[in-house]
């Protein structure tokens, strides 16, 4: 062993085994036991104390109105929130119908490059009221509102395409 370990297991060996108290400790007990007593007798004869259940009812019911709070919108979905969500979808499509009808306007004096392009307009305006019959029935659906978008690109890059071609441009 080393002499830290020899000095250490000295002091060890010459300490007391039991450890007394400094007070008396009976006084203190004593205390305690009586102002608990007295606590319950006061709670018990004082009706405005809440006890421990009650606190807990009332524990509940906040909780309850908590959930009930932050559900409430999706549980009880109206067709007025419907409606506004729609509303988006509604304003993008007159937007959309306000910027093909400028292109054409545009480019009405200027000859198309194919025969056909009004008939490939027509399809894609068919397949935007398709997707927006669909978005109707779920206005929040992104995925359907990313279609939606996409067929609005296409309808604006086909009538530049065909009246406007790259490669025409300098």
């Amino acid at each position: 062993m080393s002499d830290f370990d020899n000095k250490l297991a000295q002091h060890v060996s010459g300490l007391s085994k039991e450890k007394q108290p400094e007070r008396d400790l009976w006084r203190g007990i004593e205390l305690g036991i009586a102002s608990q007593q007295s606590d319950a007798s006061n709670e018990e004869s004082s009706p405005s104390t809440v006890t421990s259940r009650q606190w807990l009812a009332i524990a509940a019911s906040v909780c309850l109105v908590t959930v009930l709070w932050f559900a409430a919108p999706f549980v009880f979905k109206s067709d007025e929130s419907r409606s506004s969500g729609y509303a988006l979808i509604d304003a993008m499509s007159s937007q959309q119908q306000q910027q093909v009808n400028s292109l054409l306007a545009n480019y009405e004096s200027t000859p198309a490059l194919t025969q056909d392009w009004q008939e490939q307009l027509k399809e894609l305006d068919d397949a935007a009221d398709v997707i927006k019959a669909a978005l109707k029935d779920d206005p929040d659906n992104s995925a359907l509102i990313k279609m939606l978008h996409h067929v609005y690109q296409q309808q604006i890059a086909l009538i530049e395409r065909v009246h406007a071609p790259k490669w025409q441009q300098i």
